[in-house]
């Protein structure tokens, strides 16, 4: 398939960032583009603009753009003193574009109390010193405890007032983390005892035999289990830890993520729910079924318990888990095993990938907040033909370490016009909450942070955001009716017709390629623009790294499938896993040649 190539930042997010302009503001929330909120928390007063940083928020809460343009920002940790630290991540995962100099740790302080970060220094590796990064990042006892590559390193912090960013080299807390497959990520949590929390997602997307391919089922027993697919604890006292499956705390978590810990002392977690029902098995779901299902989880951690991955998937319409295709389910029925496993304490919609989580202990907010879960949510991918969902900040109430309520959206609008992970202006990844109880926020798409503020009576009961209704370009009122995700998708009428094919052929590939026919889920990996993403390359580069761009080898990669996909992660299994038929297949070949030949076309000119 073709690859859409590398860019540099500025130039891969310059189209996304108009949408987080001053008049997408008004139209989200109705505010005049010049107003400004003062907001006061913990004594300090912070000027809130009327846009709120492109975003929309519950009632009586403002937002400031607190940095921005810090690269794949990960998850956050504050210390004492009121410095934020961040984690950055690149690698394989973001298909190794450039992200900004320096290392990848980023110390941010606000020193005239306005809610933006004006000290901002990078600390620790870059890339020239063989580092990635990470997504973890924790504060405990004087120090900032983070992930790289595949260890957890702690900083000293200085005690000098005049810097922020250590100045010495880090101490290896753990090594020897895994790395490989589908959840290379390390999140981790520290509690008050000392003891480290971390997740190790899965390799794989259901332990299945072959990896994300049709009705291949799963390793029985799943070994993987012995070291992924869990939390493990370590010590953050001690150094030179070493991975090993002895230190397991938890099973049966495909991605952690996210960790919380409640005023009680109670541990909170994330899982991500298992992908691709309907196209790994679609004699037992249809493709709505599978973007709705399995629901996101909140999970009530506890040492030993088992969580049901991969036997097992939390069906959110039934409210019990169900036993998965791989090992015997019949399309969410048979429960089998997973009557022994332990269930979530709440549940949500399927795909929206949960990034983080905050169990908030503050004061700032109203009491309704206290002690629930905020949990950002990246956004799916794997939810076509269906609208993608997610790409925002929920709150779920919880009371005695159970749900409380139904969850309400506290943030949204973060994706723009379009909720697809290419295409998405922000994807909020990360939460932390300051000492004064303000909420950070942070986006790994275009590397900004928000910082958000209550002005409102601190009786108020929890409320959803405004709804995001339109987005438009910045400076410009935008068409009546909107920006459609499908702006600027090519006519059919107007496309090449590849040899031996016809333009009602391609009208129809068009069509399945969306999908508005045959159940198609192309779009979902490949963008509703074909560009691509991070789970496959663009189809509308005109350029083809792997075989020759004709319409016969284009027909039997779609056919078979590319089960070993070069630099992503996620496989395409025969036909996207849709029920095509020879002439659908037939019909998508064409559109795709089409769209790539219109591409080398006109970039002949």
């Amino acid at each position: 398939m073709p690859d859409r190539g590398t860019l540099p930042i500025e130039r891969r997010y310059r189209a996304a960032t108009v949408y987080a302009g001053t008049l997408f503001a008004v139209l989200l929330t109705g505010l005049p583009a010049s107003a400004q909120t003062i907001a006061q928390s913990g004594g300090r007063a912070e000027v809130c603009a009327g846009n709120n940083g492109g975003i929309t928020l519950a009632p009586g809460f403002c937002a400031t753009v607190f940095a921005d343009n810090l690269g794949h920002v990960r998850h956050m940790a504050v210390a004492p003193d009121d410095v934020l630290y961040v984690n950055s991540w690149s690698g394989r995962y973001y298909h190794f574009d450039k992200p900004p100099a320096g290392g990848f740790l980023v110390a941010l302080r606000d020193t005239k109390g306005d809610g933006h970060a004006d000290v901002i220094e990078r600390f620790g590796d870059g890339i020239p010193q063989g580092s990635a990064g990470g997504t973890g990042i924790a504060y405990y006892n004087g120090a900032i405890y983070a992930e790289q590559n595949d260890k957890i390193i702690r900083y000293a912090l200085p005690t000098n007032s005049g810097s922020i960013a250590p100045k010495g080299l880090p101490e290896i807390v753990v090594s020897g983390l895994p790395l490989t497959g589908d959840h290379p990520m390390h999140p981790f949590i520290i509690d008050a005892q000392g003891h480290i929390f971390v997740d190790l997602g899965s390799a794989t997307n259901s332990c299945q035999i072959d990896n994300r391919m049709p009705s291949s089922p799963g390793h029985d027993p799943c070994t993987e289990l012995e070291t992924r697919g869990g939390t493990w604890r370590y010590d953050a006292n001690k150094t030179d830890q070493h991975f090993s499956a002895a230190e397991r705390y938890a099973t049966g978590l495909r991605n952690g993520e996210g960790f919380g810990i409640d005023s009680a002392g109670r541990l909170f977690a994330t899982q991500h729910g298992r992908d691709q029902l309907s196209q790994n098995f679609s004699k037992l779901y249809t493709a709505k079924e599978s973007a709705q299902q399995p629901a996101e989880e909140l999970v009530l951690l506890q040492q030993g318990a088992d969580y049901g991955w991969p036997e097992c998937y939390y069906d959110r319409f039934q409210q019990k888990l169900v036993l998965a295709p791989e090992y015997g389910g019949d399309g969410g029925h048979k429960v089998g095993v997973c009557a022994g496993k332990t269930a979530p304490v709440a549940a949500f919609p399927g795909h929206w990938a949960p990034n983080d989580l905050l169990i908030y202990t503050g004061t700032a907010f109203p009491a309704a907040y206290r002690d629930g879960a905020f949990i950002a949510f990246h956004g799916s991918w794997n939810r076509a033909p269906e609208p993608q969902g997610g790409y925002n900040v929920v709150f779920q109430p919880l009371k005695d370490g159970k749900a409380a309520g139904d969850f309400v959206v506290f943030a949204d609008g973060f994706a723009g016009a379009i909720k697809e992970p290419r295409q998405a202006a922000f994807r909020p990844t990360g939460l932390a909450m300051a000492p004064d109880g303000a909420l950070y926020i942070s986006d790994d798409t275009h590397g900004r942070i928000w910082r958000v503020a209550y002005r409102g009576s601190p009786d108020a009961p929890v409320a959803p955001a405004p709804a995001v209704v339109a987005a438009a370009n910045s400076g410009e009122p935008g068409p009546p009716e909107g920006v459609h995700p499908d702006a600027g998708r090519p006519s059919a009428n107007s496309l090449p017709i590849p040899p031996g094919a016809t333009k009602e052929q391609v009208a129809l590939g068009d069509r399945i390629f969306h999908g508005e026919a045959a159940g198609g889920t192309c779009a979902g990996c490949h963008g509703s623009d074909a560009k691509g993403g991070p789970q496959a390359p663009s189809l509308a580069s005109g350029h083809w790294f792997v075989g020759d761009g004709s319409l016969s080898w284009i027909t039997e990669i779609i056919a078979n499938g590319v089960p070993r996909p070069h630099d992503y992660e996620v496989p395409m299994p025969p036909k996207g896993g849709a029920p095509l038929s020879d002439s659908d297949v037939a019909a998508v070949a064409a559109y795709v040649w089409a769209i790539g030949h219109a591409a080398a076309k006109q970039g002949e000119r």
